[in-house]
């Protein structure tokens, strides 16, 4: 199915969201990731939310990784790239020309100690491919990774019925974790 269409789709399937219904949706997200065997791990990249877009609340899985004791790395974009630091708590965040909060300055950490990189998106399908936004700041940031980094999405939806149309720079998912399930891939 074409990128353009799908984004379009849940853009305004996010926007009939009320906020009471994303908060309940992520705090059962948060929840379904805890199934995940994943927390004994250190380094955990978390997007942090774009409220006007209605992305998943990150609060919660950001509350059980600092619960668990891991590192919570956030992103910020500089030149087209996503660069990446260590959230403690003389971070201070200030949002970017699109709404994101991010990292003023801090500890730079390496693509190649992530663990776990947990991803916004706004559609994927049975097979682990993504729609983000359509920049690829996240497709380029993942070919940087370690192959055995994982990669998670996070949405409030099922997966498309029919293959996501791919281009040779999309990477995969891992896992997505739903309210109600995760998918492996």
């Amino acid at each position: 199915m074409d990128k353009t269409v799908l984004r379009d789709k849940y853009k305004a399937l996010r926007e009939d969201l009320l906020p009471s219904q994303i908060e309940e949706m992520s705090l059962k997200i948060a929840n379904q990731a805890l199934e995940l065997d994943i927390w004994e791990l250190e380094f955990y990249h978390l997007f942090l939310t774009i409220e006007k877009h209605k992305e998943i609340n990150t609060e919660y899985l950001l509350q059980i990784i600092f619960g668990k004791d891991g590192n919570v790395v956030i992103p910020k974009v500089k030149n087209d790239e996503l660069e990446h630091f260590l959230l403690t708590d003389s971070t201070r965040l200030v949002p970017s020309k699109w709404g994101i909060p991010e990292p003023e300055n801090g500890i730079k950490i390496d693509t190649q100690q992530l663990d776990v990189v947990f991803m916004p998106l706004l559609a994927y399908d049975n097979r682990g491919n993504r729609i983000g936004y359509g920049k690829g700041f996240y497709d380029k940031f993942l070919s940087n990774c370690r192959p055995e980094t994982l990669k998670i999405g996070l949405s409030f939806f099922m997966p498309e019925e029919e293959p996501i149309k791919v281009s040779k720079h999309d990477v995969k998912l891992d896992y997505v974790v739903t309210p109600n399930r995760i998918l492996k891939f």
